[in-house]
């Protein structure tokens, strides 16, 4: 499963070069990263009041081609591997032309937000842990 958003990119998220900052390409990476979870049919919100949360432990990118304020992008996620406490999810960002602009992942770790130790997703969130199961499966 790939989960797609549209973005257009706003005149704030440009720098004085007049190409998008390039942190701000990790808050899209974010945005993809959300909207693939509300897919799946989850808020991080009700995850959340059940005591767990995603930090983000690690990000890797690679910029190919500016955005610039005015374009429309699509920020395309999905999950690349996953255990029982971390997700590793696969970024690319594509212009309206189909440019690759960026490609990148972000791995984020379940934790307990109280002390924000490590947990386990299936035993804390079978439900989610059963999807990626199941999207694993297809793809092989």
């Amino acid at each position: 499963m790939e989960n797609e958003i549209e973005l257009s990119v706003r005149y704030n998220e440009t720098d004085e070069m007049g190409v998008v900052y390039h942190a701000n390409y990790l808050i899209w990476f974010d945005l993809g990263r959300t909207s693939f979870f509300e897919e799946l049919g989850f808020t991080l919100n009700e995850v959340k009041e059940r005591g767990i949360i995603f930090p983000v432990r690690e990000i890797n990118i690679k910029y190919f081609r500016p955005a610039r304020f005015g374009d429309k992008v699509k920020v395309k996620t999905k999950v690349l591997e996953f255990n029982k406490v971390r997700t590793t999810y696969a970024h690319k960002i594509f212009n309206e032309k189909g440019e690759l602009l960026v490609e990148g992942t972000s791995t984020v770790v379940c934790v307990e937000t109280k002390t924000f130790r490590p947990v386990r997703i299936n035993k804390y969130l079978p439900e989610v842990f059963k999807i990626y199961e199941s999207l694993a499966n297809k793809g092989k």
